[in-house]
């Protein structure tokens, strides 16, 4: 498409819902942060799903959104092809040059939109992938067919991780020379002294505190988390797991915390992320899938090390025995994790490093400046023309 001489290159960028984690903040960093004189931004976004928390709502209200209600969560044929007509009119009207989309359900309609609207450059960011824990192996099977159908008609995938980028491979979506790795953009505002943080929270000034951040949801296991906690007090009965985050397994947590009475705190969502990782002294995962995790990343900004489980990229955010430990999935590897980082010496050394290796690679300059040199390098290799979105 031609832009005109000088004129920004226009992206569309498409996402399910803005609910709060690592793709709804990534999201946010590059409809801001790209070079304006280079490129412009759209963003189309559906509505969070009951329950959840609205990341637009809690970090970034000032997000300039196109709201396509429509667009959620849930999978209704009538709404997912309202969704669809209305990606159309909006790319009829944008004429963007790329169409981004990020996360499943954005990706299959985006993508779907952007074929038939004849869009030169498309593109689609795995923020993870749904090939493990979500489904049944049929429902699996079907969404292995359909990205690899997808991957047909994208011009470049994004991975967040090389873990992630080697399954999907593996999985036969896409082909190797289509991918590149991105990982994500941090970045923390200043700190609260940890007393300060502590008290905002109601937290225990002198005791030591354990930080799960996430959604509440199954494949986020939290019944592993409270049943890696009752094991932590048997060696370290003053420590205290603070939960920030809520879901549909909310109620279900809280029953199985009760019986550990203050050694666990629901705190829900917190708008404050600053405050939450200065009042901890280490950061724990509990999942059976993953991306790439951004809470942990951003733990490791604020110098906090993490306990994880070995899944998605969270490797390539731990480093096993320099900026956290990295386990299996079993509450008994995780709960002789996290007393190991208990220890004073260790949890200090370990954040330390923690920060200087988040600093060097996960910062929000790097994020955006990776993504304008794919964004050229396609403009460069494709040297799209005028596109022709005709109606239905």
């Amino acid at each position: 498409m031609n832009t005109g001489e000088g004129q920004p290159v226009r992206i569309l960028r498409i996402i399910a819902r803005m609910n709060v984690g690592g793709p709804a903040w990534q999201v946010s960093v590059l409809t801001r942060g790209l070079d304006r004189d280079r490129f412009q931004s759209q963003l189309i976004a559906g509505d969070v799903s009951e329950g959840e928390a609205d990341f637009i709502e809690l970090r970034d209200p000032d997000l300039p959104v196109v709201k396509v209600p429509v667009l959620g969560r849930s999978v209704r044929f009538g709404d997912d092809l309202r969704a669809l007509i209305a990606i159309r009119r909006a790319m009829r009207d944008y004429r963007p040059v790329i169409v981004h989309t990020h996360t499943a359900k954005a990706g299959l309609l985006g993508r779907i939109a952007a074929t038939t609207c004849r869009i030169p450059i498309r593109v689609h960011t795995f923020h993870g992938h749904v090939l493990h824990g979500y489904f049944n192996r049929w429902v699996t099977l079907v969404i292995r067919v359909v990205e690899g159908l997808l991957a047909r008609r994208t011009t470049a995938l994004v991975a967040i991780g090389e873990r992630v980028r080697d399954e999907l491979i593996e999985a036969g979506i896409g082909q190797p020379d289509q991918y590149v790795v991105i990982p994500p953009g941090v970045a923390l505002e200043a700190l609260p002294d940890r007393l300060s943080a502590r008290g905002v929270l109601g937290l225990p000034l002198n005791q030591p505190v354990i930080l799960f951040v996430g959604r509440l949801t199954a494949i986020k296991r939290p019944d592993r988390l409270i049943e890696a906690m009752a094991l932590v007090l048997e060696q370290q009965s003053d420590a205290v797991l603070a939960i920030a985050g809520e879901g549909d397994l909310l109620e279900e947590t809280r029953r199985l915390a009760e019986p550990l009475g203050p050694s666990i705190r629901l705190l829900g969502w917190q708008k404050d992320l600053t405050g939450l990782y200065a009042a901890a002294d280490c950061m724990v995962l509990t999942s059976d899938n993953e991306g790439m995790p951004v809470t942990l990343i951003e733990g490791a900004m604020a110098g906090v090390p993490s306990v994880t489980t070995d899944v998605g990229s969270a490797r390539e955010v731990v480093l096993d025995g320099v900026t956290g430990l990295v386990v299996e999935s079993d509450a008994t590897a995780i709960a002789e994790g996290l007393v190991r980082l208990l220890d004073d010496d260790l949890r200090n050394r370990m954040g330390a490093a923690a920060r200087e290796r988040a600093e060097a690679e996960f910062g929000t300059k790097r994020f955006i400046s990776n993504h304008e040199t794919l964004y050229e390098s396609l403009l460069s290799a494709n040297q799209p023309s005028d596109a022709i979105c005709p109606r239905w």
